[in-house]
């Protein structure tokens, strides 16, 4: 079978989804879709079954069509922020929008279980069948290569007596054990600690391994504006403030901490990871009740009695539950250009907002004819890793934000866009203390970027 499309789209992952939604909503293009797994979701469909969202499913899959019902948690540890959808919640809205959405409109081709090269040549994995697809832009939806344990071996060696799981297989446990190590202090580290906590097992009985300590995000900063305009946009401010007045590093996140606009798990232990996990302040609580907390770098390696890492051992046992979370996520790529001759390569071009960064491609896509202008419209930012990327993110979020404020006609889109976590919504019906913070922000943009440049560029950072 030959196909011609304008678009192959390689990847149904979330970022995929979004890039197609607003291809198919906002032209006439045809598109073919193209994945190694079976349902739409990317690494959503090997995640471990208690994942949720961080952050509200007000902002999250594809433009068109809200995930949930835009809900205020009353109960629980989200209790006051945005409902957050569950990994099964995820996979069957994407389900949905392929077969209620996409495929409707006679312009989209599916290809599950299948995999395709750059020159349009598609290959079931099950059937051997392949399809010539002919696609005028191809679009890597891949890139970021999003990992979950679930997905890989550990990185290093683990002896066959030892319980090794990924998180995946914490909920089908049948017998007790002597107690549980948590391997890693990402967001799946956090989610496996709040899992055992949440379930019964004695703080005492957990074992945290954390190479590095994380700066964290409060959720409560990461809400829909209408109804959290203090904590959002009134966090935003206090942010640039913060930014634009620093003199070091050190006090620049300082500042941070004391306006809420990060958080650490252990207030004696200056973090030097920043993945932007985010977390309520009850789920804060909560993981602090973990005391055994060993920080002796990554693990070398894992035998029956003993767990060596980087910088010493310590002892464990054969009954001990070791809970992989070690998968590196969303890691930090190399920066390419989004738009190059015949291919667009999708990445963040807001820090940590992989769909809404997806979508606002595409539509820079069906808008803007200019390939430089399209790049300077779409600037990537990799992923942060450390602490210091906050800096970096930060500054090129903010010059993002100035850019796209002076781009005609983009401004309507990003104000009804679902997935724009920034939105503000009706200018005209803000108070006048909720103007006087709009305007603290416009006072401290230029400012805070200058500033975290400067900081960038000193020598001890």
């Amino acid at each position: 079978m030959s196909i011609d499309v304008d678009y192959l789209v390689i990847g149904a992952g979330a970022m995929g989804m979004a890039f197609v939604d607003v291809i198919l909503t906002e032209t006439d293009a045809t598109v073919a879709l193209v994945d190694r797994y079976d349902r739409p979701g990317g690494h959503w469909t090997l995640a471990y079954p208690f994942v949720r969202l961080h952050q509200p499913s007000a902002f999250y899959g594809v433009n068109s069509r809200g995930l949930g019902v835009d809900r205020v948690d009353t109960a629980g540890s989200n209790t006051g922020h945005y409902e957050l959808a569950s990994s099964a919640e995820v996979v069957a809205y994407f389900d949905q929008i392929i077969t209620q959405q996409f495929l409707p409109t006679g312009r989209f081709h599916h290809f599950p279980k299948s995999e395709a090269t750059d020159d349009g040549i598609v290959t079931s994995v099950l059937t051997g069948a392949r399809h010539d697809v002919r696609g005028t832009t191809i679009v890597d939806a891949t890139y970021s290569r999003v990992s979950v344990p679930a997905m890989r071996a550990p990185a290093f060696p683990v002896s066959p007596d030892v319980r090794w799981m990924a998180p995946n297989e914490l909920p089908e446990i049948t017998r007790p054990a002597d107690g549980y190590v948590v391997v890693g202090a990402g967001k799946t580290g956090i989610d496996a600690c709040l899992w055992l906590l949440g379930r019964g097992v004695d703080p005492g009985d957990i074992r945290w391994i954390m190479p590095r300590d994380s700066w964290l995000l409060d959720r409560m900063n990461i809400q829909p504006v209408e109804g959290f305009y203090d904590s959002t946009v009134g966090g935003y401010a206090l942010q640039l403030e913060a930014s634009a007045e620093a003199e070091t590093v050190d006090d620049l996140f300082d500042r941070l901490e004391r306006a809420g606009q990060l958080l650490r798990i252990d207030p004696a232990v200056r973090p030097s990871m920043y993945r932007c996990a985010t977390v309520s302040r009850a789920e804060l609580d909560t993981l602090r009740q973990i005391t055994n907390v060993t920080r002796l770098g990554r693990v070398v390696s894992v035998e029956a009695d003993t767990i060596t890492l980087e910088s010493g051992t310590i002892p464990t046992s054969p009954n001990t539950v070791h809970v992989d979370c070690t998968a590196d996520g969303l890691q930090r790529r190399p920066e390419v250009p989004v738009f190059t001759e015949g291919r667009i390569t999708l990445q963040s071009i807001r820090t940590c907002q992989q769909v809404f960064s997806a979508a606002l491609i595409a539509h820079v896509e069906a808008t803007v004819s200019d390939p430089e202008k399209k790049n300077e419209l779409c600037e990537v930012i990799a992923h942060p890793d450390s602490d210091i990327d906050w800096l970096r993110t930060t500054a090129a979020n903010t010059r993002t934000v100035s850019r796209w404020a002076r781009e005609p006609g983009l401004g309507e889109w990003l104000e009804g866009s679902r997935l724009n976590s920034m939105r503000i919504g009706d200018a005209s019906a803000l108070t006048p203390d909720q103007v006087a913070v709009s305007m603290r922000v416009l006072r401290n943009l230029s400012r805070a970027v200058r500033n975290l440049d400067r900081l960038l560029a000193e020598p001890s950072t």
